[in-house]
């Protein structure tokens, strides 16, 4: 796509100015921005029950309007936006009035995630994504069959390396046990409402469970991130094939027994299942040993035939060899001022303060972004200048 300024003066048949605001309540405050032979209104709210602002496109081509699927968690109504077509598929929305967490978002109309989703759902797919500044460690995925020892080794990251990772809290539409506390133990979702998230695009793996569901969401996974800490998702390889087609930028990593005679011994000495129990999972791992190793789904495949040797081997592979314990650093939100201008500069957005003496101007420079819908779009480097 090429670029586009986000004010002109083309005019559209509903009324609409491209890039301006024409509606004076917040719910209802709409701007449109031309990409190529499309038009996309970007605010309102066009779809009941949905607190995000909503998004229609024009086609120039058929001279027709059509409401696409809008996947990802998408920003509330602002009191205004500015929107710059960007490459890679994107439009740059920036509301004003809004938090520092809130103020800046992506939405993607034409990008590798937005393609692929068009091709799996038969429809017309917009995919919206919040812009954090800064990068972030990637996520770790590890997976390995039952009695491998995975559980073992993360423990003992965590153990090492407390403020350096976390983990995110997975949804479940069962009831909570007791003791449990959501939020905590698990986000305890009512099915209806995890159903239609799952529609939407908001989680990267998910799986029915003697009639429950359960599921690791992008936002708790994002969440950890934004924290300062580095994610780590213990799923199994069918879940770590969902999250693989996702948009998250990833490390996985696969842990294998030095045999299956050795992983039987480890599951025998556990003592806690049945015979019938074993050998299911013995048959279980035999698979996903099998599909683990030769799916192309893990970069990264460690033998755990020694517990301290492997986990050396581990922490090597995530750059650790030699590391002492480190504070994660929160990630920072972007303060935008209520009253301002917007303007582009090739890949440098300039936020200029207005209605006072001193004028701060806000520069954000999106040449390196990276991740994307329905997470982060991470990488914005934010410079503030005072005059």
């Amino acid at each position: 796509m090429g670029e586009a300024p986000a004010i002109s003066v083309d005019h559209l048949e509903n009324g609409h100015f491209n890039g301006v605001c024409v509606k004076s309540a917040p719910e209802n405050i709409e701007i449109s921005v031309d990409a190529g032979d499309r038009t996309f209104l970007i605010g309102g709210n066009h779809e009941r029950n949905n607190l995000s602002i909503g998004v229609q496109i024009y086609d120039k081509i058929i001279n027709n309007w059509f409401s696409p699927i809008v996947l990802g968690t998408g920003p509330k109504p602002s009191q205004g936006y500015s929107a710059f077509v960007l490459e890679q598929g994107r439009i740059l929305v920036i509301k004003k009035g809004s938090p520092r967490n809130e103020s800046i978002w992506f939405l993607e109309v034409d990008s590798p995630y937005v393609r692929e989703q068009k091709k799996l759902l038969g429809k017309e797919v917009v995919a919206w994504s919040k812009g954090v500044r800064g990068n972030a460690e990637k996520p770790i995925v590890i997976s390995g069959p039952s009695g491998v020892g995975k559980g073992t080794l993360i423990s003992m990251l965590m153990k090492e390396f407390p403020s350096m990772f976390g983990f995110s809290v997975s949804h479940t539409t069962r009831s909570p046990r007791s003791m449990e506390r959501d939020g905590v133990h698990y986000h305890f979702a009512d099915k209806k409402v995890m159903e239609k998230e799952i529609k939407d695009g908001k989680f990267l793996e998910f799986a029915s469970v003697h009639g429950n569901l359960y599921g690791t969401s992008i936002e708790s996974v994002e969440m950890v991130t934004d924290s300062g800490k580095r994610c780590i998702l213990d799923i199994d390889v069918q879940g770590a094939r969902s999250v693989r087609v996702s948009s998250l930028d990833a490390i996985f990593i696969f842990v294998c027994p030095p045999s299956m005679k050795e992983l039987e011994d480890r599951l025998r000495a556990r003592g806690t299942e049945t015979e019938e129990q074993i050998q299911k999972r013995l048959k279980n791992a035999e698979a996903e040993m099998k599909e683990g190793i030769s799916s192309g789904i893990f970069g990264l495949i460690l033998y755990n035939d020694n517990l301290e040797e492997c986990y050396k081997k581990l922490k090597k592979l995530l750059g650790l060899d030699g590391v002492t314990s480190v504070n994660g650093v929160e990630i920072e939100g972007i303060s935008l001022p209520t009253e301002h201008t917007v303007s582009k500069m090739e890949d440098k957005i300039i936020i200029q303060e207005t209605g006072k003496e001193t004028r701060n101007k806000i520069v954000l420079d999106i040449s390196s972004l990276n991740g994307g819908a329905p997470g982060r779009t991470r990488g914005i480097l934010v410079d503030a200048i005072k005059f």
